[in-house]
């Protein structure tokens, strides 16, 4: 019989009551017991990190495994419910270094290694303690007295034996790629360690002046200019059609021609089209690097391909049509170069080609006001504009890491 409902409810006491009731049942403890016969069901629980007490994301992760792992077992099942902590590295590391006031990792050796080290155990042990109990009181049901942790041998020799075993069994490779780096904490970041804010920086046209062909030059237009330094290629379609623009002082540039009236308006120039072809006939074409002389490093780079025009249908049609390519500032960039050794010229489109079968020039010219912003040459270095950008930051050690969006 349903009994009438409380005049007044008390949740708080409620689950001070229901906990006890458990406590002095054993009601995990026998729920456990009764599913032993029952079919396996193996639970895998993603750690949270020991960094601090828990946050609301963590609640909530947390009463949702419990209401599959409580389903599963009322379906009959013998659950292995083992909780898990993260225990180690760089996020234990970093908030141990802001509880001795340290700075740098040279500060970690003055201190010692050991006692760093011993300083980190006891710091997450603390914390694992702390947010087991507030796990416990949200009426989570887990094996709590028995959880993985990260910093025990156990587990991390289980990690290098299955390292072993992939090894064993031909799973791994060796490789290169571009990451996100913290110049602070002198490490790889995560993803997930990493926290964007917008910034305006300026978006500019570069001149790359192209080798052998006297007075011409590749035009780019990037919006994140302070990874020029780093610039090894530039990119094409190799599908659109470019053009050369011929301005002013027998100096010309090379664009995508669907854009240079554009261009040209925005650079408060006039010139005249006096070649077409498609961006697969411009492959491999050799550029000097307009920073060589302030980067050294230019004047004997041994990388393959590099300061060449390279290949990619990820190249769309805006602006330009040449992409400044860095491939230490982002995965994109590095997997084009990488893979720039692999590149061959097309032949060209049916469109390009009939375009260089066309013997007329065209001339491009201002037809409307030019920016409000101070008139643009296109013989320099244009800057076009204020841009909208994410710069990067690492979001547990208020360290940087710069990366091309």
């Amino acid at each position: 019989m349903i009994k009438q409902a409380a005049k007044e409810y008390a949740p708080l006491d409620l689950e001070k009551r229901v906990r006890e009731f458990w406590r002095r049942t054993k009601a995990y403890e026998k729920t456990r017991k009764l599913r032993e016969s029952g079919k396996d069901y193996y639970f895998v629980d993603g750690p949270p990190y020991t960094t601090a007490a828990i946050h609301l994301g963590n609640a909530l992760n947390k009463t949702i495994k419990d209401v599959v792992v409580r389903w599963r077992r009322m379906q009959g099942l013998n659950l292995r419910d083992q909780p898990g902590f993260d225990m180690h590295g760089l996020p234990i590391e970093v908030q141990v270094e802001k509880s001795l006031g340290i700075t740098n990792k040279r500060e970690i050796e003055d201190l010692g290694i050991e006692k760093f080290v011993s300083t980190c155990r006891e710091f997450s042990l603390d914390l694992l303690g702390k947010m087991t109990e507030v796990f416990r009181e949200l009426g989570v049901w887990m094996d709590w007295d028995n959880p993985y942790m990260t910093i025990k041998n156990s587990f991390i020799e289980a990690g290098w034996w299955t390292l072993k075993k992939a090894h064993e069994k031909g799973l791994l490779t060796k490789n290169v790629r571009s990451l996100q780096w913290c110049t602070r904490c002198e490490t790889a970041l995560a993803e997930a360690e990493v926290e964007y804010t917008d910034e305006t920086d300026p978006s500019i046209y570069v001149k790359f002046p192209i080798k052998d062909r006297t007075g011409e030059s590749l035009l780019i237009w990037t919006t994140t200019p302070w990874t020029l330094p780093a610039n090894l290629a530039v990119a094409v379609h190799p599908e659109f059609p470019y053009v050369k623009v011929e301005l002013a002082g027998d100096a010309a540039v090379w664009v995508l021609e669907e854009n240079a009236a554009r261009i040209m308006d925005e650079a408060d120039a006039t010139g005249r089209i006096v070649d077409r072809m498609a961006g697969a006939d411009m492959v491999g074409w050799a550029y000097e690097h307009p920073l060589a002389a302030k980067v050294p490093y230019h004047a004997s780079v041994q990388a393959p391909k590099a300061h060449t025009v390279l290949a990619s249908t990820a190249v769309t049609n805006e602006y330009t049509g040449l992409v400044h390519t860095a491939p230490g500032h982002g995965p994109e960039d590095f997997e084009l170069m990488s893979g720039a050794s692999t590149l061959q010229r097309r032949a060209p489109t049916r469109v390009a080609t009939s375009a260089r079968r066309t013997s007329r020039s065209s001339t491009i010219s201002r037809t409307r006001a030019p920016c409000s912003t101070a008139a643009r040459s296109c013989t320099a270095t244009v800057t076009a504009g204020g841009v909208t950008r994410r710069s990067s930051s690492a979001s547990r050690n208020n360290g940087s890491s710069a990366s091309a969006p």
